[in-house]
C-alpha cells in the first residue's frame, strides 16, 4: 500500500476511497487560529461564517506561549502561524495587528497589545495612548490600524495578506463595542469609533475585515 502526503499529512491507503474523502475535507477546512483573545476570534468567525471548521490554541493548550520577537507585524504573523501549524499539523491562521499613530512615529506598532506594559489591560494601554497625546491637536492625531493575516501549512510553508484602516484618535472614549483602542479610534469618512459600529459594520471596515477578505484566496488552497 502507498501513502500520499499533503503539505505534511499522511493520510489513508489510496484503496481507502471513502475514508480518504473524509480525511481530505477535515484536513482542508479545519484551521487552527493561533490566538487566544477572544476579540480576535470572535471577529474572524464572523467574517469566515461557517465555511471553515475553527479551532483555537484554547483547544491545544500543549502549544504553549510564542514570544511575538519579531520588529514587524508580518513577522510576529509569519511565526505564530508556523509554530501551531507544525505542532498541531492543521493549517493555521495567524494575525498581528495593532494601532499606529503618526504623532508617535507609528507607536505603538508591534507593541499595541502590551503598551503599557506586559499583561496590560485594555484601560491601561487606553489611558497611556491618551496621556502621550493629551497636547496633540485633533488635525495631528491620524492614525491606522495595521493588520496582517498569515496562513501556515505543516510544511513549513506560509503567505501573508494585509489590510489598514485609517482614522484618528479622540480625547476620550466612544461607545461600548469592540475592543482594544476602538473606543478612541475615529474611522475616517464615517465619523464613528470602532466600538460604535455594529459588527457587520466593522468587519467590512476594519483592518482585520479587509486582511481576511485579501487571504481568501491563500485558503482556498486548503480548501
Amino acid at each position: 500500500m502507498s501513502y500520499l502526503p499533503l503539505s505534511g499529512w499522511v493520510l489513508q491507503p489510496q484503496i481507502d476511497a471513502a475514508r480518504f474523502t473524509v480525511y481530505f475535507g477535515i484536513a482542508m477546512s479545519c484551521l487552527v487560529v493561533a490566538t487566544k483573545n477572544a476579540g480576535k476570534l470572535r471577529e474572524i468567525r464572523e467574517i469566515l461564517g461557517s465555511e471553515y471548521r475553527l479551532r483555537s490554541l484554547a483547544d491545544f493548550p500543549d502549544v504553549g506561549e510564542i514570544v511575538e520577537d519579531g520588529r514587524t507585524f508580518e513577522a510576529n504573523a509569519i511565526k505564530k502561524a508556523l509554530v501551531v501549524a507544525c505542532h498541531t499539523g492543521h493549517v493555521s491562521l495567524a494575525d498581528d495587528s495593532g494601532l499606529e499613530v503618526d504623532a508617535l512615529d507609528g507607536a505603538p506598532g508591534v507593541y499595541s497589545a502590551r503598551f503599557a506594559g506586559e499583561n496590560a489591560t485594555d484601560e491601561q494601554n487606553n489611558r497611556k495612548l491618551l496621556k502621550l497625546l493629551e497636547d496633540t491637536p485633533d488635525a495631528e492625531r491620524t492614525a491606522r490600524f495595521r493588520c496582517v493575516i498569515a496562513v501556515g501549512a505543516p510544511d513549513g510553508s506560509a503567505q501573508t495578506a494585509e489590510g489598514t484602516a485609517e482614522g484618528r484618535i479622540l480625547h476620550s472614549p466612544r461607545g461600548r463595542g469592540g475592543f482594544g483602542y476602538d473606543p478612541l479610534f475615529l474611522v475616517s469618512g464615517i465619523r464613528r469609533t470602532f466600538a460604535e459600529l455594529s459588527p457587520e459594520e466593522k468587519n467590512r471596515l476594519s483592518h482585520r475585515g479587509k486582511a481576511l477578505q485579501a487571504a481568501f484566496p491563500m485558503l482556498s488552497r486548503f480548501h
